[in-house]
């Protein structure tokens, strides 16, 4: 093995319902030269199943082993920093079935955790409740700190962090986030993969979670054109992509290819001059 892939979904792999051109052959050829990849997602809502339906409707053929979401870093996360324990949960199926799976329990009051996803069906009820659970000594987890979220019909809706945001600005405490761009979420997918650091890629379309989370980590990084960073946009960042590609079909020309590692210079020590004596 000489590298892997780590791939944004949403503006790299598909906008919406619709392929972007050359995703489903970019995947094709890493299932057929056995290039590790697994699809890692700050959505949520949705189970690896409900994942690997949804690219099979659109053509992309996988199994849920090479899917990662923010819901299942978020519940591992918990499970290792308090074993079986309790939480709140603002948001949907794929957050509550992760936490599930990790041995947690969802309850409606005492919680060890509030944790905090996306959703469509939230009420100010259930912030006020949240809120008074931090209050009273909950520990509030995003599973994200997105503001917005991409819609299927093209629009955007207000995402986990703009939630979360409510909740800190309510209660005065901040929320530890899991997803992209956190080393907890980049390193556990990495992880998936058997990566080591040096042979890791990702490939995102988004400067502030994908990009920085892998520039963080020490990751080889792409940049795609396809979703929510143009060119132009570039020189407002202190931190930039090793690569930048059009769209994802791009890198079927260099599929195979393993980054080079930039090499660091070795110091060298000088042995002093005696001095000449007088």
């Amino acid at each position: 093995m000489t590298h892997g892939y780590l791939i944004d979904m949403d503006g790299v792999i598909y906008r919406g319902n619709e392929l972007i051109p050359g995703a489903a052959e970019f995947v094709r050829e890493l299932l057929a030269r056995d290039i590790p990849f697994v699809f890692l997602t700050n959505n949520s809502q949705r189970t690896r199943r409900d994942v690997v339906f949804k690219l099979k409707r659109m053509g992309i053929t996988i199994d849920e082993s090479h899917v990662f979401t923010c819901a299942m870093a978020t519940a591992r996360f918990l499970a290792s920093q308090k074993p079986d324990g309790t939480a709140y949960v603002i948001g949907e199926g794929g957050l509550m079935y992760a936490l599930h799976a990790n041995g947690y329990a969802v309850v409606d009051h005492d919680p060890d955790y509030v944790v905090v996803g996306e959703g469509r069906t939230i009420t100010f009820e259930m912030m006020e409740k949240a809120m008074n659970m931090i209050r009273d000594g909950a520990k509030l987890i995003a599973t994200n700190i997105d503001p917005s979220c991409p819609t299927a019909n093209g629009s955007v809706r207000p995402g986990c962090g703009a939630i979360v945001a409510m909740l800190e600005s309510a209660t005065g405490k901040q929320a530890f986030s899991v997803g992209k761009p956190s080393p907890v979420m980049m390193r556990a997918a990495r992880t998936e993969l058997g990566l080591r650091t040096e042979q890791t890629i990702m490939v995102g379309d988004t400067m502030e979670t994908d990009i920085l989370g892998g520039a963080q980590m020490g990751y080889h990084t792409v940049l795609t054109l396809t979703g929510g960073t143009r060119r132009e946009d570039l020189p407002n960042y202190a931190y930039q992509p090793e690569r930048i590609v059009d769209s994802i079909a791009d890198l079927l020309k260099t599929i195979d290819q393993a980054p080079a590692t930039p090499e660091v210079p070795k110091k060298t020590s000088k042995t002093p001059t005696p001095a000449t004596a007088a």
